[in-house]
This record gives structure tokens, sequence and C-alpha cells, in this order.
């Protein structure tokens, strides 16, 4: 599936309008890509000059700490902090964090069915090709590895950023890195 700016960017914009959202592509320029996520959180340019979601570009914060609402961190810090999912849990992740609580009960307060909204989370992945690999800061070990159970009660994450929980995806492909991600204080 090849994916346009226009189909992808209204993707992006409809699944998360009403999220608190950073959702960013940045170019890979490094065998780590951890590396190409903190320029990321730095807000480097969009390699193809698409345009994401960035709820806190405006915020006074951002003077004093140019990555807020991200906190500052080596790779080392970052790099654990991160697992590798399958496609199908990535599609299920960029569907959860819709909304706050990272659950896919968030699809809800949408007009469009179920298979409509996986359509536009398969539009976001498509950018990356069938090739990339898919990261996430959250723990909801499914039954098989590297599989995220979106039915589990019992989840947690490790937060990159100043509010009490962020979850996220971050997709890697050849050339760029994607990053979508959600912010609340419950």
């Amino acid at each position: 599936m090849s994916v346009d700016q226009a189909s992808w960017e209204a993707a992006v914009r409809h699944l998360y309008e009403d999220a608190y959202p950073y959702d960013a592509t940045g170019p890979r320029r490094h065998e780590d890509w951890v590396f190409d996520v903190l320029a990321l959180m730095a807000r480097v340019p969009d390699p193809r000059g698409w345009t994401g979601l960035d709820d806190a570009a405006q915020s006074p914060e951002r003077e004093a700490s140019p990555t807020y609402p991200f906190v500052v961190h080596p790779p080392e810090y970052v790099a654990p902090r991160l697992q590798e999912i399958d496609r199908n849990s990535a599609e299920n992740l960029l569907l959860a964090i819709t909304d706050d609580r990272c659950t896919l009960s968030n699809l809800r307060r949408f007009t469009e069915s179920e298979e409509e909204l996986r359509e536009m989370a398969r539009t976001i992945l498509a950018r990356y090709g069938d090739g990339a690999s898919y990261h996430t800061n959250i723990k909801m070990p499914g039954h098989v590895r590297g599989t995220l159970d979106f039915t589990s009660s019992s989840w947690a994450y490790s937060p990159l950023s100043v509010y009490t929980e962020d979850c996220g995806l971050i997709v890697v492909s050849d050339t760029e890195v994607g990053m979508f991600w959600n912010f609340s204080d419950l």
C-alpha cells in the first residue's frame, strides 16, 4: 500500500485531533535509530515536508526546554525503555493513543466504524513501508513475544516526558523514523 501526503496528513489529523499528541517524522541518519528519535524530540523537520501534530509547539515551556514535553535523556536511557512490537500491535497502538488511557475503548468516540479507523492507522503505517520495525514504551505483554494485549488490565509504561502518562509508537524504516505520542496527566 502506498500513501500520499494528503491521505497521511488527513489520517493523522483525524485520529489525534482530540488527543494531546506529538506526531512527527524525521530522517533516519543513524544506524542506532534511537539518536534519530532524540532528534525528533528536538523537532527535526519532516524530510518530506509532511505535516504532523505538535500540540506543545507553542508552549512557553519550550523556551527553557526545546524538547518539551519530552525530557532530555541520553540514548542509553531511552533505548531500554522501548520494546519492539509486531505490526498488528502497532496498528492497535495507533488506535489506542487517540485519547487518554491507551485503550481501544477510545474508538467509541469516533463516528467511523472500527474498520474505517483501522484503515486510517494502516495509512499512517504505510508511509514507512513493509520493512519497518515498531517500538513502544508500553508494557502490555501479549501471549506471543512482541505483541501487546489490549484486553489486559495490567499494563505499564516507561515515561519519556514531564507528564504522568505518555504512551507512544516509534516506527523505524531505512530512511525515516516516525513518532506517534500522546500525553496526559491522570
